[in-house]
């Protein structure tokens, strides 16, 4: 999962326990905070008719008509006053939940007491505020608080997923830079434009440990060319010692055959060295890439140096759609042995009577030479190895040294073609050449 995505999940979940507690809570919140509003409007009224009975008197309120008691309730009967004469010693001053009759219905009222005294006569006072008007107030706010919670969780989610991705942008363009990497001597180095800096340190990490990385192969490769090109001068002595030796006509048979045998050891150990010589020099861009390559062309000598090898085997190389393939800069020399170490394969690979294709295509707009067989084919468990060094193909073969692969990976990335394998066992396999545009 994407570090994206488990930020915008963490926080969810934040706000989702912060809500589910909030939902907890809010109905007992909500009723004392009601309560609490209806106690301070219910006394702002009493002090609001005592204020009026101060200035007026209670004669306003209860006559001689009146029974010596003043109510009133409004058209829905959610609040009512009283105003009666009472007689009492202690004078009330408390709030309460008290049922009132009302007709044929039962109504639940906060209802304020209070009592006073005017012109030596006691009154109590009743101020009452019905406690459905009170519910349906509370369903208000929980409703509206509803609505809120939904839109912010909503908003901050998605707020969140554009802000996490915002900040980390310059993550993605570290991984893109990586992935997009195949060299680390071609590994860009810019600094990262960003404003945090733990991104920035991340990225100058990055980069001090492809230097390191750069500096570890170029001793590597210098250590390989010197090792290979000390080897030929010993390698090239032994040979004339050897070849000396075969001259001598008193040397007995079996002695002969020895030297021979010895020859032959030394003649793959300077393959190999030049091989390595040859890797070494191609990594460390030794060779000049001036040439204006006719690919289709150089295939067709390829074909011309290995023509014996297929004509033996009774294999049919067919050439397609190889007119007007140029390379503007190459070496024609080098991928004269790219392609025939490819081809070499093939040869050896597919059976008698069977078929090789070199053609010419387009992958993703893209040209290609592609170079097919329907040998044996590829284990899956090889493909991964089949440029690495002294790896071989089918390592029941001796003949090599198990470096044509990696030559031809050398010689490819030096020019900046990308080879791809296509291959199944029992179904032949492909190698394809992807060349850089013109």
């Amino acid at each position: 999962m994407k570090l994206r995505i488990k930020l915008t999940l963490a926080n969810l979940l934040f706000k989702l326990l912060f809500i589910s507690i909030f939902v907890v809570v809010t109905p007992w919140l909500s009723q004392r905070i009601n309560l609490y509003q209806t106690d301070n409007e219910l006394i702002e009224k009493r002090e609001d008719v005592i204020a009026l009975i101060a200035e007026y008197g209670v004669e306003p309120f209860i006559t001689s008509d009146t029974d010596d008691i003043f109510a009133s309730y409004n058209i829905l009967k959610e609040e009512y006053i009283v105003l009666e004469q009472a007689n009492q010693t202690e004078y009330w001053n408390y709030i309460e939940l008290s049922p009132r009759r009302l007709g044929d219905e039962t109504i639940d009222y906060r209802v304020l007491n209070y009592g006073f005294l005017v012109d030596g006569q006691s009154y109590l006072l009743e101020i009452g505020k019905s406690l459905s008007s009170i519910a349906a107030a509370e369903d208000n706010v929980r409703r509206i608080t509803w609505l809120f919670l939904l839109a912010f969780l909503l908003i901050s989610s998605l707020f969140e997923m554009f802000y996490t991705g915002v900040i980390l942008r310059p993550f993605k363009q570290l991984t893109r830079k990586i992935a997009q990497t195949d060299d680390p001597e071609k590994f860009e180095t810019t600094p990262l434009t960003t404003g945090t800096s733990d991104f920035k340190v991340l990225d100058q990490t990055l980069n001090a440990l492809m230097e390191k990385i750069k500096l570890q192969i170029k001793n590597e490769k210098q250590i390989t060319q010197n090792i290979s090109h000390e080897l030929l001068t010993p390698v090239s002595t032994l040979r004339l010692i050897l070849e000396s030796l075969l001259q001598d006509e008193t040397l007995p048979e079996q002695e002969a055959a020895k030297v021979e045998e010895a020859l032959h050891t030394l003649h793959r150990l300077k393959t190999l060295v030049n091989a390595l010589l040859k890797i070494a020099r191609i990594e460390s861009s030794q060779y000049l890439k001036n040439e204006k390559v006719n690919l289709g062309g150089l295939l067709q000598q390829v074909v011309e140096e290995l023509e014996h090898l297929a004509m033996d085997k009774h294999i049919d190389i067919q050439l397609i759609n190889l007119e007007n393939l140029w390379l503007k800069e190459g070496n024609s020399s080098l991928l004269f042995s790219m392609f025939y170490n490819v081809l070499n394969n093939a040869l050896k690979n597919t059976p008698g009577y069977g078929r090789v294709i070199i053609e010419g295509m387009f992958i993703s707009a893209n040209r290609a030479i592609c170079i097919g067989d329907n040998g044996p084919g590829i284990s899956a468990e090889m493909q991964p190895h089949l440029f690495t060094r002294f790896k071989k193909q089918n390592p029941a073969d001796h003949s090599g040294s198990g470096l044509g692969l990696a030559i031809t990976k050398a010689i490819a990335d030096f020019h900046q073609v990308d080879i791809k394998v296509d291959s199944e066992e029992g179904r032949g396999s492909r190698f394809i050449f992807v060349l850089p545009p013109l």
